[in-house]
């Protein structure tokens, strides 16, 4: 029971991650209906740019943990959101008309985010700082920090906030109404093209958020991390409903979990082949996952 609890609260954190990175993938597809394969690797860019962020300020002798890593993220959520749209404007919008074309698009800027960090910082593994104590809650032998704590907290806000900017303002109508009908959208004076744009940019700075807490919770990063991050985001997406913003929150906690606990009582070394041998499952047995696609509205 010990090793069920510990290996829970561990997938919880991941699982956040996980979760953060497919509210991406989903909000994208739902509006446009493309596979965002960059999505992962804003995830990375999100990392790098933060570790810049606190370098910088701590070249400055800024000592406070609380107020580098708020800076640090407010920096990185902004730019990489940014770095989304221009994505979008330049890889994407010429290619709407065209399905295969902007998939296409999409695995090539993956692949250059992924060696522009390369070429920009290192191959190797870049340590982060490390910012925080690793105390915790006392829970007799379960292992809690606070990292782990405010991640999961502080990832589920994000996530509420989310909810409530697409279902309770302007904005969130007018995404709800171009995963509807873009051109019956466009006919009610909604301007489509920033629409979207601001789909992007507030998934990539979900995902940028991730990114920099990754690096303070693992102490490193690498400019492939965000491939299989994302791959297990879209998994995640595809398991809770891709389309279904409560659907990518869950089945990234979903996922996050089972690689725990298959972690904890297979091996480290099956834990891939178990995420992605639930995502085979779901598209067998049930392609809308968990969820399932809404018909009227997928936002």
């Amino acid at each position: 029971m010990d090793v069920a609890l510990q290996q829970l609260v561990n997938g919880l954190t991941v699982g956040a991650f996980y979760a953060l990175i497919a509210l991406g993938y989903t909000m994208v597809y739902g509006i446009i209906r493309l596979i965002n394969f960059a999505q992962g690797d804003l995830y990375s860019v999100g990392a790098f740019i933060g570790l810049s962020m606190l370098s910088l300020l701590a070249g400055l002798h800024l000592r406070n943990p609380l107020v580098l890593t708020a800076l640090g993220l407010v920096v990185s959520m902004g730019a990489t959101g940014l770095l989304g749209v221009l994505i979008y404007r330049v890889a994407y919008r010429p290619l709407l008309r065209s399905p295969l074309s902007i998939l296409i698009s999409a695995i090539g800027a993956s692949l250059t985010l992924e060696y522009s960090l390369l070429l920009i910082y290192s191959p190797s593994f870049l340590v982060y700082p490390s910012l925080f104590d690793t105390g915790g809650p006392a829970l007799g032998d379960l292992v809690v920090s606070w990292m782990q704590v405010t991640i999961f907290l502080v990832s589920l806000a994000l996530m509420l906030a989310l909810y409530v900017l697409v279902h309770r303002t302007k904005l969130g109508l007018a995404m709800r109404a171009l995963a509807i009908n873009q051109d019956a959208a466009r006919l009610m004076g909604i301007d489509v093209s920033r629409v979207i744009a601001a789909t992007f940019f507030v998934g990539s700075a979900l995902a940028a958020f991730g990114g920099v807490m990754t690096g303070l919770y693992y102490g490193q990063i690498s400019f492939l991390m965000g491939f299989l991050a994302g791959l297990k985001a879209f998994t995640a997406a595809v398991l809770g409903g891709i389309g279904n913003i409560p659907g990518a929150m869950l089945g990234g906690f979903i996922v996050g979990i089972v690689e725990s606990l298959a972690t904890g009582y297979i091996s480290g070394r099956w834990k891939d082949v178990v995420t992605f041998g639930i995502l085979i499952l779901i598209l067998v047995v049930r392609p809308r996952g968990l969820l399932g696609e809404r018909v009227v509205e997928r936002m």
